[in-house]
Protein backbone atom coordinates (compact mmCIF):
# COMPACT_ATOMS: atom_id res chain seq x y z
CA UNK A 1 0.00 0.00 0.00
CA UNK A 2 1.00 3.71 0.12
CA UNK A 3 0.35 5.58 3.45
CA UNK A 4 2.51 8.14 3.34
CA UNK A 5 5.22 9.85 1.03
CA UNK A 6 7.56 12.84 0.11
CA UNK A 7 7.67 15.54 -2.04
CA UNK A 8 10.39 18.13 -1.49
CA UNK A 9 11.14 18.84 -5.47
CA UNK A 10 10.49 22.32 -6.70
CA UNK A 11 7.57 23.35 -8.37
CA UNK A 12 9.50 24.38 -11.21
CA UNK A 13 11.54 21.49 -11.69
CA UNK A 14 7.99 19.10 -11.53
CA UNK A 15 7.02 21.32 -14.22
CA UNK A 16 9.49 20.21 -16.16
CA UNK A 17 9.28 16.36 -15.12
CA UNK A 18 5.75 16.42 -16.21
CA UNK A 19 5.80 18.73 -18.92
CA UNK A 20 3.46 20.67 -17.57
CA UNK A 21 1.37 23.61 -19.19
CA UNK A 22 -0.60 25.33 -16.46
CA UNK A 23 0.52 25.78 -12.77
CA UNK A 24 -3.10 25.93 -10.75
CA UNK A 25 -1.70 25.97 -7.50
CA UNK A 26 1.78 26.32 -5.43
CA UNK A 27 3.74 23.31 -4.44
CA UNK A 28 3.46 23.72 -0.47
CA UNK A 29 7.59 22.17 -0.66
CA UNK A 30 9.07 20.83 1.08
CA UNK A 31 6.81 18.49 2.04
CA UNK A 32 8.57 14.89 4.06
CA UNK A 33 5.29 13.39 5.87
CA UNK A 34 2.24 13.58 3.37
CA UNK A 35 -0.56 11.99 5.07
CA UNK A 36 -3.97 10.97 4.12
CA UNK A 37 -6.60 14.32 4.02
CA UNK A 38 -3.39 16.10 3.06
CA UNK A 39 -3.16 18.09 -0.17
CA UNK A 40 -0.94 16.18 -2.77
CA UNK A 41 0.36 18.13 -5.85
CA UNK A 42 -1.47 15.76 -9.05
CA UNK A 43 -1.19 16.15 -12.67
CA UNK A 44 -4.01 15.99 -15.10
CA UNK A 45 -4.71 16.77 -18.47
CA UNK A 46 -7.37 19.44 -18.97
CA UNK A 47 -9.27 18.68 -21.64
CA UNK A 48 -10.90 22.64 -22.04
CA UNK A 49 -7.43 24.25 -22.28
CA UNK A 50 -5.87 20.91 -23.60
CA UNK A 51 -3.04 20.29 -21.58
CA UNK A 52 -1.69 19.20 -18.88
CA UNK A 53 -2.34 21.22 -15.53
CA UNK A 54 -0.86 21.01 -12.06
CA UNK A 55 -3.10 21.37 -9.17
CA UNK A 56 -3.90 20.19 -5.21
CA UNK A 57 -5.88 17.61 -4.24
CA UNK A 58 -7.36 15.57 -1.22
CA UNK A 59 -5.68 12.63 -0.32
CA UNK A 60 -8.65 10.16 0.08
CA UNK A 61 -10.88 9.56 -2.49
CA UNK A 62 -14.52 10.78 -2.65
CA UNK A 63 -16.65 10.10 -5.22
CA UNK A 64 -19.10 12.53 -7.17
CA UNK A 65 -22.12 10.02 -5.88
CA UNK A 66 -21.87 10.23 -2.52
CA UNK A 67 -24.17 12.08 -0.13
CA UNK A 68 -23.20 11.09 3.19
CA UNK A 69 -19.84 12.61 3.19
CA UNK A 70 -18.93 11.98 7.00
CA UNK A 71 -19.31 8.24 6.65
CA UNK A 72 -17.74 7.64 3.98
CA UNK A 73 -14.32 5.66 4.87
CA UNK A 74 -11.00 8.29 3.63
CA UNK A 75 -10.16 5.52 0.97
CA UNK A 76 -6.12 6.47 -0.18
CA UNK A 77 -5.33 3.61 -2.30
CA UNK A 78 -7.76 1.43 -4.73
CA UNK A 79 -5.87 -1.80 -5.85
CA UNK A 80 -4.85 -2.20 -9.66
CA UNK A 81 -6.43 -5.20 -10.63
CA UNK A 82 -9.68 -4.48 -9.75
CA UNK A 83 -10.13 -0.88 -9.30
CA UNK A 84 -11.93 -0.96 -13.23
CA UNK A 85 -15.24 -3.25 -11.13
CA UNK A 86 -15.47 -1.09 -7.41
CA UNK A 87 -17.60 1.36 -7.37
CA UNK A 88 -15.95 3.32 -5.77
CA UNK A 89 -12.90 3.80 -8.54
CA UNK A 90 -14.28 2.49 -11.73
CA UNK A 91 -15.54 5.58 -13.21
CA UNK A 92 -13.10 7.46 -12.09
CA UNK A 93 -10.03 5.17 -13.78
CA UNK A 94 -12.42 5.52 -16.83
CA UNK A 95 -12.16 8.96 -16.83
CA UNK A 96 -10.61 10.51 -14.19
CA UNK A 97 -6.81 9.83 -13.84
CA UNK A 98 -3.98 11.40 -12.64
CA UNK A 99 -0.09 11.68 -11.83
CA UNK A 100 0.04 11.94 -8.12
CA UNK A 101 3.98 13.64 -7.61
CA UNK A 102 5.93 12.24 -5.09
CA UNK A 103 9.96 11.44 -4.58
CA UNK A 104 9.79 9.19 -2.06
CA UNK A 105 7.41 7.00 0.06
CA UNK A 106 7.76 5.05 3.43
CA UNK A 107 6.83 1.66 4.58
CA UNK A 108 6.66 -0.02 8.08
CA UNK A 109 8.34 -3.17 8.87
CA UNK A 110 7.29 -5.43 11.72
CA UNK A 111 10.82 -5.94 13.44
CA UNK A 112 10.18 -7.90 16.86
CA UNK A 113 7.66 -5.86 18.62
CA UNK A 114 7.37 -2.98 16.87
CA UNK A 115 7.21 -1.56 13.24
CA UNK A 116 10.22 -0.20 11.58
CA UNK A 117 9.69 2.61 9.21
CA UNK A 118 11.78 2.36 5.83
CA UNK A 119 12.15 5.14 3.16
CA UNK A 120 12.00 4.82 -0.45
CA UNK A 121 12.94 7.00 -3.29
CA UNK A 122 14.81 6.63 -6.63
CA UNK A 123 18.98 6.47 -6.40
CA UNK A 124 18.73 9.42 -8.02
CA UNK A 125 16.10 11.36 -5.44
CA UNK A 126 14.25 12.39 -8.53
CA UNK A 127 10.44 12.82 -8.30
CA UNK A 128 8.39 9.90 -9.95
CA UNK A 129 4.54 9.80 -10.82
CA UNK A 130 2.48 7.55 -8.65
CA UNK A 131 -0.87 6.56 -10.50
CA UNK A 132 -3.73 8.34 -9.61
CA UNK A 133 -7.32 8.51 -10.19
CA UNK A 134 -9.50 11.88 -9.22
CA UNK A 135 -13.19 12.66 -8.54
CA UNK A 136 -15.40 16.08 -7.88
CA UNK A 137 -17.38 16.04 -5.17
CA UNK A 138 -19.89 18.87 -4.44
CA UNK A 139 -22.50 19.61 -2.18
CA UNK A 140 -24.69 22.29 -0.47
CA UNK A 141 -22.19 24.87 -2.53
CA UNK A 142 -19.24 23.24 -0.90
CA UNK A 143 -16.81 21.45 -3.61
CA UNK A 144 -13.86 19.11 -3.27
CA UNK A 145 -11.54 17.38 -5.12
CA UNK A 146 -9.97 14.25 -4.34
CA UNK A 147 -7.83 11.72 -5.36
CA UNK A 148 -6.37 8.10 -4.19
CA UNK A 149 -3.38 6.07 -5.26
CA UNK A 150 -3.46 3.11 -7.13
CA UNK A 151 -1.45 -0.34 -5.77
CA UNK A 152 -0.09 -3.11 -7.29
CA UNK A 153 2.02 -6.43 -6.01
CA UNK A 154 5.38 -5.21 -4.34
CA UNK A 155 8.58 -5.82 -6.50
CA UNK A 156 11.30 -7.77 -4.68
CA UNK A 157 12.61 -4.62 -2.48
CA UNK A 158 9.56 -3.57 -1.25
CA UNK A 159 8.02 -7.49 -0.66
CA UNK A 160 10.83 -7.10 2.22
CA UNK A 161 8.75 -5.01 3.72
CA UNK A 162 5.18 -4.86 2.41
CA UNK A 163 3.19 -6.81 -0.05
CA UNK A 164 1.73 -4.15 -2.05
CA UNK A 165 3.22 -1.16 -3.01
CA UNK A 166 2.14 2.19 -5.48
CA UNK A 167 1.79 1.63 -9.08
CA UNK A 168 5.08 4.09 -10.40
CA UNK A 169 4.21 5.06 -13.82
CA UNK A 170 7.36 6.08 -16.10
CA UNK A 171 7.65 8.85 -18.16
CA UNK A 172 7.09 6.67 -21.19
CA UNK A 173 3.32 5.84 -20.07
CA UNK A 174 2.46 9.61 -18.94
CA UNK A 175 1.07 10.62 -22.62
CA UNK A 176 -1.10 7.23 -21.90
CA UNK A 177 -2.26 7.41 -18.33
CA UNK A 178 -3.63 10.67 -18.73
CA UNK A 179 -5.22 10.56 -22.61
CA UNK A 180 -8.70 11.06 -22.08
CA UNK A 181 -9.42 9.22 -25.00
CA UNK A 182 -8.39 5.79 -23.59
CA UNK A 183 -10.93 4.54 -20.98
CA UNK A 184 -10.77 0.84 -21.36
CA UNK A 185 -8.87 -0.74 -18.43
CA UNK A 186 -7.81 -3.36 -20.78
CA UNK A 187 -5.11 -0.35 -22.02
CA UNK A 188 -3.75 0.45 -19.02
CA UNK A 189 -3.30 -2.55 -17.10
CA UNK A 190 0.50 -3.15 -18.10
CA UNK A 191 1.09 -0.15 -16.11
CA UNK A 192 0.25 -1.37 -13.00
CA UNK A 193 3.74 -3.91 -13.05
CA UNK A 194 5.35 -3.07 -10.20
CA UNK A 195 8.69 -0.70 -10.84
CA UNK A 196 11.77 -2.67 -11.07
CA UNK A 197 13.53 -3.43 -8.21
CA UNK A 198 16.30 -1.16 -9.30
CA UNK A 199 13.98 1.75 -9.43
CA UNK A 200 14.09 2.31 -6.00
CA UNK A 201 16.36 2.09 -2.84
CA UNK A 202 15.71 1.60 0.81
CA UNK A 203 16.77 3.08 3.81
CA UNK A 204 15.44 2.32 7.91
CA UNK A 205 14.58 6.08 9.18
CA UNK A 206 13.65 7.16 12.79
CA UNK A 207 10.11 6.19 14.42
CA UNK A 208 9.98 10.51 14.07
CA UNK A 209 7.80 10.00 10.88
CA UNK A 210 5.62 8.04 12.63
CA UNK A 211 3.90 11.26 13.94
CA UNK A 212 1.85 13.53 10.79
CA UNK A 213 2.56 16.47 12.45
CA UNK A 214 6.27 15.57 12.32
CA UNK A 215 6.90 17.22 8.72
CA UNK A 216 10.64 17.80 8.27
CA UNK A 217 14.21 16.42 6.82
CA UNK A 218 14.54 14.13 10.25
CA UNK A 219 11.97 11.92 8.88
CA UNK A 220 13.78 10.93 6.16
CA UNK A 221 17.21 10.71 7.57
CA UNK A 222 18.71 7.00 7.50
CA UNK A 223 19.35 5.47 10.63
CA UNK A 224 21.81 2.12 11.69
CA UNK A 225 19.51 -0.22 12.86
CA UNK A 226 20.64 -2.35 15.99
CA UNK A 227 20.90 -6.04 15.99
Amino acid sequence: MCGRFTLTTQAAEVARLFAVDYLEADLPTPRYNVAPTQEVAAVRYDDRRGGRELSLLRWGLLPYWVDDRANWPTLINARGESAHVKPAFREALADRRCLIVADGFYEWRREGGRKQPYYLRRPDGAAFALAGLWEHWERAGRSIESCAILTTDSNALVARLHDRMPVIIPPVGFDLWLDPEIRGHEDLEHLFRPAPEDALVASPVSTYVNRTDHDDARCVEAVVLER
